[in-house]
């Protein structure tokens, strides 16, 4: 997903171990972690984990409300995390989503449409169709479990999904000109990309086009497709007017392939930033920001037993704690890693947050 904050020194930090497995469905304790300082104001972005302890964070530091900053990425890795040198790419701005699945296979998108591929030490440039061409946009990543990686995003032909960093997919059947704002592999190995204005799946052969849901201002943060009739999507919208610094309002919707209908969140002044499922497939956690309690994360549970989605708090902090993705690690039944920033606002001193 995007920067919630807007477009918001080596060195190493170490946390107490790999986060221990526990019940998925029960409540959790969750810790801040530290991490190595970045040049304020910085943040993370997106995050993805790997068996094996091995995780990877991106995002920005250095940027100064609209003046871009500069990429920023740590690895976790033997039970601490360190910051990844990213020098040698040479381009401004932040790495937007990640994505991997083990040391050899993880990618990364960032501004200006660039594609990075771990190389196991660092973030390498790769080559795609479209590269540097006008039209050309990378929204999303997400790799299958066979190693595949697959892009949202758009070229100048009007497709809306790469394969293998080597081939644009047909045009969705509709021709609509949404961008999708991230893509989900599923369990069954279809392909989903979804956004304001576009939910559809690719199953190999051909798109399947879902009704869509535009809401106001809206940013859609994550899809988490349990069955194809049976789909929770997440997000935050702005409404129509309001004074200046107006909060948004949380968007929580679940579809059953035909209709979506929103469903009342905990709490709804704020933002969902992300949607994860348990190992079985089924809802698991949505993380978020609570307008009205900022100093601690406000992530959702999934109750199976009451069918519904209850609260459950990050840990406590002397600043706003605004969490902006949420991964579960693989193999682990219940650990998770939460990445965020310090402040609501891309400006000095925020500083990167990263809880489990």
């Amino acid at each position: 997903m995007g920067a919630l904050v807007g477009a918001g020194v080596l060195g190493t930090a170490t946390d107490t171990g790999t986060a221990v497995a526990r019940d998925a469905a029960a409540p959790r304790e969750w810790e801040a972690v530290g991490a190595p300082e970045r040049t304020p104001a910085a943040q993370l972005i997106d995050v993805a984990a790997a068996r094996g302890g091995l995780a990877w964070a991106v995002g920005e530091e250095g940027r100064n409300g609209s003046t871009r900053g500069m990429p920023l990425a740590l690895v976790h890795s033997g039970g601490t995390w360190t910051r990844v040198d990213l020098a040698h790419l040479g381009f401004g701005g932040a790495l937007l989503s990640v994505a991997g699945t083990c040391a050899r296979s993880a990618w990364a998108l960032g501004t200006g449409a660039h594609l990075l591929a771990w190389d196991g030490s660092t973030w390498q440039e790769a080559d795609f169709p479209g590269r540097g061409q006008s039209g050309t946009t990378l929204t999303g990543v997400a790799v299958a479990p066979d190693g595949e990686v697959w892009c949202s995003g758009r070229d100048s032909e009007g497709s809306v999904l790469m394969q293998g960093a080597r081939t644009w997919l047909p045009p969705l059947p509709s021709g609509s000109t949404a961008t999708p704002s991230g893509v989900h592999v599923a369990p069954d190995g279809q392909v989903w990309v979804y956004g304001p204005g576009i939910v559809a799946r690719w199953n190999g052969t051909a798109w399947t086009e879902l009704p869509a849901y535009t809401g106001i201002r809206l940013t859609v943060t994550g899809l988490l497709p349990v069955t194809h009739d049976d789909i929770w999507l997440t997000g935050y919208d702005y409404g129509v007017g309001g004074p200046p610094g107006k909060p948004p309002g949380v968007t929580l919707l679940h579809g059953d392939g035909t209709t979506w209908q929103s469903v009342t969140a905990p709490f709804t002044v704020g933002m969902l930033t992300g949607i994860v499922a348990d190992e079985r497939g089924r809802p698991d956690r949505i993380s978020g920001w609570d307008f009205w309690d900022q100093n601690r994360a406000h992530h959702l549970r999934w109750d199976a037993a009451g069918a519904a989605w209850v609260s459950e708090r990050g840990a406590a902090s002397e600043t706003p704690v605004v969490i902006s993705s949420l991964v579960s690690v693989p193999g682990s039944s219940g650990a998770y890693w939460a990445v965020g920033t310090t402040s609501t606002s891309p400006y000095p001193p925020a500083q990167v947050r990263i809880e489990r």
